[in-house]
């Protein structure tokens, strides 16, 4: 019973010292939970109540290569210049025709107008940017220069109107123009770059004497080759004068087939073309041959034109 009772007292002895650990270190954790906890709920109220997405920062971005830019348009090329071609190939021109006879009589202060039709020959486009400039002579009351009136492109022809004052003294005046491209590249007309112009006469008489200004030929031949049973070649005459007159003429030719004197009245400066035309058979070839226009009154020299005729 003794041993009995003493290890009933031990065991209760073993027991209370257990559970007395057991309560020693329980209270001994309590201040970290207690610790842990009150972070925890600190933690929980510092969070944001926004919906908004927090901002991230600018090192952890992950970003990509961005796309190349594309590259500028280059300009189109001035319509004046086409690629490829330089401003000299710019600077070609043909006169086509003209108004005022060359000779022309004016008055002392009269004022007129004179039209060039000039064709572009080149490869590029004249803007207005290209000009009229004053070449030489008598620059007639006009300007030294001015902007070409619109846009002419190639093999397009352009009337080139100036308008002009006769000075105030008698006499014969030349006035000589040209073009200019916009990079200043003074041209003129035909292979030559020749200025075109004009030539007037002032006369202060109260009736002054017009005449013959000038005359020009040219010969055309149809068919132009071969040797068919006749060929026929003409001949044109073309005769200018300084204001109204009255003029004979004839027309003269190598085989004596002479014409008979006429008398033609022009009612003002002008021109008037004349026609003579002359036939050959196959055996009609031998020898030049020729054919000239005459004007006998007023006096004016004889114009002859020179041809042959060949067929093998």
């Amino acid at each position: 019973m003794y041993k009995t009772t003493k290890y009933i007292l031990l065991n209760t002895l073993l027991i209370l010292t257990f559970l007395a650990t057991a309560c020693s270190a329980g209270n001994a954790q309590d201040p970290f939970i207690s610790t842990a906890v009150a972070q925890t709920v600190a933690a929980q109220n510092a969070e944001p109540t926004s919906t908004e997405t927090p901002s991230v920062p600018a090192s952890t971005i992950i970003t990509q290569t961005p796309f190349a830019l594309s590259p500028t348009l280059t300009p189109l090329a001035s319509p004046t210049v086409p690629a490829n071609v330089t401003t000299s190939e710019c600077a070609k021109a043909s006169l086509e025709s003209e108004t005022i006879i060359d000779g022309t009589i004016y008055k002392p202060g009269e004022q007129f107008t004179k039209v060039w039709q000039i064709t572009n020959t080149s490869n590029c486009v004249w803007d207005t940017n290209y000009k009229i400039v004053f070449w030489s002579g008598d620059i007639l009351g006009g300007a030294y220069y001015y902007n070409l009136p619109q846009a002419t492109g190639p093999g397009q022809t352009i009337p080139i109107a100036l308008v002009l004052t006769t000075p105030a003294i008698d006499g014969t005046y030349k006035s000589e123009w040209k073009l200019q491209t916009p990079e200043g590249i003074e041209f003129g007309v035909g292979s030559y770059n020749a200025a075109f112009f004009t030539v007037i006469a002032v006369s202060s008489e109260e009736n002054p004497e017009y005449g013959i200004a000038s005359i020009t030929t040219s010969i055309t031949r149809e068919p132009k080759t071969g040797c068919p049973a006749n060929s026929l070649f003409t001949v044109n005459a073309t005769v200018s004068t300084s204001g109204p007159v009255d003029f004979t003429y004839y027309w003269d030719q190598s085989d004596g087939n002479d014409s008979s004197p006429k008398t033609f009245t022009m009612e003002a400066a002008g021109t008037k073309t004349f026609t003579r035309e002359w036939k050959f058979g196959r055996a009609n070839t031998q020898g030049p041959k020729w054919i000239s226009f005459k004007i006998t009154n007023p006096d004016y020299p004889e114009q002859v034109v020179n041809f042959t005729f060949e067929c093998p």
